[in-house]
């Protein structure tokens, strides 16, 4: 879908997210023709005096196809929300990341997942919970999703890989990189049987304030959360 490479365009400028992109896509009917707007368009369009200049400063310096080439060279599809394998259940909730970048793959089965999290200080008996909850639910065809953490996080995530089950880690990054660094092979396992993701452009660091904005993601992918450990 060419739309796509202008949802990643706008993605890549802070600020737009997925209110004022509405707002966008009422006006001039598609993105294309939002990225070719001057600034007075995009005022028309109900855009604040700061969000027009972050796109008049950022825009000049995105090159549309050499960011889609990046993210084919990483094996990371960008789905819009109206492509089919979009999470249904992510539309629903009220801060739907605009584009959701994957790595692996989503399939209708993971619509049945839980979202298992909790401390990265674990403990032998928070491990041994996680490890037997989730061998349970990875064996029941629950998909677990987690987000690639030390201690609880990644528990969980070998725990499903070990019952031949699929998981998903939610990323606080661009998916170029994996934090925390130890867990790279972890990684490439969890892609190969399920999924990397992350509302993160490519090339975006690991911030603390990344975390807390990432949850969302998780609980929205999940049909519920289950903390098996936390201090």
């Amino acid at each position: 879908m060419s739309e796509v490479k202008y949802w990643v365009g706008f993605n890549l400028i802070p600020g737009i997210g997925r209110a004022r992109l509405g707002r966008l896509l009422e006006h001039f009917g598609d993105l294309e023709k939002a990225w070719h707007a001057d600034p007075a368009e995009l005022k028309s369009a109900g855009l604040d005096s700061r969000s027009v200049q972050a796109i008049a400063a950022r825009r000049p310096k995105i090159q549309l196809d050499a960011e889609m080439e990046k993210l084919e060279r990483y094996r990371v599809k960008a789905l819009i929300q109206n492509d089919p394998s979009f999470p249904q259940r992510l539309k629903e909730i009220y801060d739907t990341p605009p584009v959701l970048y994957v790595r692996g793959s989503l399939i209708p089965e993971d619509e049945w997942s839980l979202a298992v999290v909790g401390t990265r200080r674990v403990t032998m008996y928070g491990r041994e919970v996680t490890e037997r909850l989730v061998t349970d639910l990875a064996r029941n065809k629950i998909t677990i999703v987690s987000g690639l953490a030390r201690g609880i996080d990644s528990i969980a995530h070998r725990a499903a890989l070990a019952s031949g089950g699929r998981t998903i880690a939610v990323f606080a990054c661009g998916l170029d990189m994996v934090y925390p660094a130890e867990n790279q092979k972890l990684a490439q396992e969890i892609m190969e049987h399920g999924a990397l993701v992350s509302d993160y452009p490519l090339g975006t660091k690991p911030k603390a304030e990344n975390f807390p904005r990432r949850n969302r993601i998780m609980s929205g992918l999940s049909l519920g959360v289950l903390v098996t450990e936390a201090m």
